[in-house]
């Protein structure tokens, strides 16, 4: 039996071929979304071993984060840009739950969220997530919680204001453009909570900055960051 289950999954990769989301090639039976050359390749950050490193550091004067990681580096040629791409863009949904369960596996070996209470994606403007169809930090969200067991609170962040693309806007302009545009639903529902903020990239922090800002608005609230990608300049 498996001998033609395997005969029709070839068959069927000749006429309608699999690939890589990383990287074009092919992938192989075993292989998922991601080839193996890409999961080894993509290069992995360590931030969430480190105090003090290049991510906490983008916050350091802005607002009061606790901890700060991502999972790898954002640049103009990187593989994971253009999975990240593919997520957003082409709406290939199963990436971002995929990245946030390798990305969790890889927090759960370290004490990054040992005092984390739940999980807060950084949401679209309704707008926005219609046209799209979805909001990738919200699937990211759903892999980590998949893997951590932490709860995701879709509803208490809110993006109250649409606002134009971050791309190509200098650091004033993307913190000019995100401030004030973020509300919390349900204060009471996050009161006392140690918050997870999730994004896909961080380039700037400055969305990542007006949502934290937002939520320590709520008494005892403290607030981490985790992201996919960090922008290397």
């Amino acid at each position: 039996m498996n001998y033609f289950h395997d005969l029709f999954d070839d068959l069927l990769s000749l006429l309608f071929p699999r690939l890589c989301y990383g990287c074009g090639n092919h992938l192989l039976r075993n292989e998922k979304l991601l080839c193996t050359e890409c999961y080894v390749m993509i290069p992995r950050a360590t931030y969430h071993l480190e105090r003090g490193n290049p991510v906490e550091q983008l916050f350091w004067g802005r607002c009061r984060i606790e901890r700060a990681a991502a999972f790898s580096f954002y640049n103009r040629d990187s593989r994971i840009r253009k999975v990240i791409h593919n997520l957003k863009y082409k709406g290939i949904q199963e990436i971002g739950i995929e990245l946030g369960r390798i990305y969790g596996n890889i927090l759960n070996a370290s004490e990054f969220l040992d005092d984390i209470d739940l999980i807060v994606p950084v949401p679209l403007h309704i707008s926005k997530r219609r046209a799209r169809g979805f909001n990738q930090s919200d699937l990211i969200s759903r892999g980590l919680s998949e893997v951590t067991g932490l709860p995701v609170d879709y509803r208490s962040l809110q993006r109250i204001t649409k606002t134009a693309t971050q791309t190509k806007r200098s650091r004033y302009e993307r913190w000019v453009n995100v401030e004030g545009i973020f509300t919390v639903a349900d204060p009471e529902g996050i009161r006392g909570k140690h918050v997870l903020l999730v994004d896909d990239v961080i380039t700037t922090g400055s969305t990542i900055e007006s949502c934290a800002n937002e939520l320590l608005k709520s008494e005892g609230v403290k607030v981490s960051v985790v992201a996919i990608a960090v922008a290397v300049t």
